[in-house]
């Protein structure tokens, strides 16, 4: 079934604007019928943040910002499913045009600016399907003209405290501006301490919430070390690595596509973002785990984020050119690994690869 939907869906969607396809996509799954996979493989089960994960791939916020499909996409496969970003009134998002396709480059530049229906239209969905089960974490930002975006990420937390597997709190999207900042010692710091309170406070009546910090892949490491002591002082329970990329790496074929603004994805940011979870995982110090996102386009791309220190992954650029099939790919690539090698878990092999990772030359220049 997804093979057909593969072979039938991604040839018509590039003939539409990417934006449009999207919303093609979106439809499309929601009326595609229940697909039976079968079970996923013991071996590939992750416990982290306190959830259990039936397998490590996650599809990333950005392709179901409004809670529309998670259940469909659970059903495809996914471990996980991240809705948003999410922020409290709803927002157009920047004009139009504002995503691109980089073809011979399988990249993606977006520039989109948190365009959502707004907190109450995605509870009210959430709500409907709490039932479900499944994990299903919510990505929340702030709106761009809002007068105090910490207030936004503690009110989007209360909101979603009782329907949120975990929270994704997301101050690297490059697309609206001034939010990056907020990843700055200070603002960071006060961000993080108000969100934890928020979410101990509503712990007894919503149950636990994990706080996950999602960053930017253009931190400089010094700038790292800062984000990472903050988010292991505030306990967070851990983070995601990474989010777009403002660079543009020189190998891009795309040249003039790639002159867009915006945060740029899929497999130009693999190298970079690789790095970035290699670099994070020797400073969090097994304090907590780390989700890699950012090129991952197939089992060996899955595996060396893991190898660079990656508990779990989560895709969605790739899927535009690889389709819904290589979430199985990757899970049986990942499976025939661990068997190959006698392991029992991923568990043993997250961060194997992290020292040398980090001893290689930078990846963009």
């Amino acid at each position: 079934m997804i093979r057909a939907f593969d072979a039938f869906s991604l040839p018509l969607l590039r003939w539409f604007d990417p934006e449009d396809a999207h919303r093609m996509a979106i439809q499309g799954l929601r009326l595609l019928p229940p697909v039976r996979l079968r079970p996923d493989d013991p071996k590939l089960a992750v416990r982290a943040f306190g959830l259990n994960f039936p397998n490590p791939i996650g599809m990333a916020a950005g392709f179901d910002k409004n809670a529309e499909v998670p259940d469909a996409l659970l059903r495809l496969g996914f471990g996980f499913v991240e809705i948003g970003s999410v922020t409290p009134k709803p927002q157009a998002g920047n004009p139009r045009p504002r995503l691109f396709r980089l073809e011979r480059d399988e990249g993606v530049i977006n520039r989109l600016g948190f365009n959502n229906d707004g907190a109450e239209a995605v509870l009210r969905r959430l709500a409907g399907r709490a039932n479900q089960g499944g994990i299903v974490g919510v990505n929340v930002g702030a709106n761009k003209d809002s007068p105090d975006r910490t207030a936004d990420y503690v009110k989007l937390i209360e909101t979603f405290a009782p329907v949120a597997s975990y929270f994704t709190v997301n101050v690297s999207s490059p697309n609206t501006p001034g939010l990056r900042n907020l990843q700055q010692s200070a603002a960071l710091d006060d961000l993080l301490a108000r969100v934890i309170d928020t979410r101990e406070r509503v712990r007894k009546n919503a149950g636990d919430s994990p706080v996950l910090l999602k960053i930017a892949p253009d931190l400089s490491l010094e700038e790292l070390d800062d984000v990472v002591h903050i988010a292991r002082s505030r306990r967070v329970d851990g983070m995601i690595v990474a989010n777009t990329t403002l660079a543009r790496p020189s190998t891009l074929r795309e040249e003039n596509r790639a002159k867009e603004q915006g945060g740029l994805s899929g497999r130009p940011l693999f190298r970079l973002s690789t790095r970035m979870v290699a670099e994070t995982y020797v400073r969090v110090e097994g304090a907590f785990p780390l989700i890699g996102v950012g090129g991952i386009d197939s089992g060996g791309a899955a595996l060396t984020k893991i190898r660079a220190g990656a508990s779990l992954i989560q895709l969605y650029s790739s899927l535009v050119y690889k389709g819904l099939g290589l979430v199985e790919d990757i899970k049986r690539d990942l499976s025939s690994t661990l068997l190959r090698t006698g392991r029992e878990s991923l568990s043993e092999i997250v961060g194997a690869d992290a020292a040398t990772i980090t001893a290689e030359d930078w990846p963009v220049r």
